[in-house]
């Protein structure tokens, strides 16, 4: 429990009792390699904080091609904001690709929370604006950046990510096919 509350501590101070308050909120799993948590079509219920392993979010076109959004690492919160937040049936599958064990808050707890703490509200809204920032700029080097500068900033962001996730999810998040990011990486090696 101690990395939940770590990540916490870095926005916002909690007491003894604080801790225990919100600890008593979240419920901790563990899951297997290839667990779908939440499918495209759900209403997303939680927000996930990842302890260990390695989980991504994606989506699947109307020619069942996989786009990832996300990949989260040890100390990573990840989710379908959209859901969790309208509360509506979102459009994104969260799997694990590493064993995980993974702390859940529930979309329920979380407002409970706010009342009862209120500092954790700003907490929440920090990773949310720090969310909106992320996706902004990587919408933006999805526009203007070239799939080499992609994969230099993937890198730069996912250091420990490059020999633990499939080449063709690395791929797909900088928005590419398996073949043209195999060819581009052997090319960037030869440099």
């Amino acid at each position: 429990m101690a990395k939940i509350l770590d990540n916490i501590q870095k926005i916002v101070s909690l007491t003894d009792q604080e801790k225990k308050l919100f600890l008593s909120k979240t419920e901790t799993q563990t899951y297997k390699s290839k667990t779908i948590l939440l499918h495209a079509g759900e209403i997303c219920k939680y927000s996930y904080f990842v302890n260990s392993g390695i989980l991504r979010s994606f989506n699947i076109n109307d020619n069942i091609v996989e786009h990832v959004l996300h990949f989260a690492c040890e100390g990573w919160w990840i989710g379908d904001m959209y859901s969790l937040l309208s509360q509506k049936p979102g459009n994104l599958f969260i799997e694990v690709i590493e064993d995980a064990e993974v702390l859940l808050l529930s979309k329920e707890n979380q407002e409970i929370l706010y009342h009862e703490i209120p500092k954790l509200e700003r907490f929440f809204r920090i990773l949310t604006e720090n969310s909106l920032v992320a996706h902004q700029e990587r919408l933006m080097d999805n526009l203007s950046l070239s799939a080499e500068e992609r994969f230099e900033k993937f890198c730069s962001k996912y250091p420990t990510l490059i020999q633990q996730v499939p080449q063709k999810q690395i791929a797909s998040y900088i928005g590419v096919t398996p073949e043209f990011f195999s060819k581009m990486k052997a090319k960037m090696l030869r440099k």
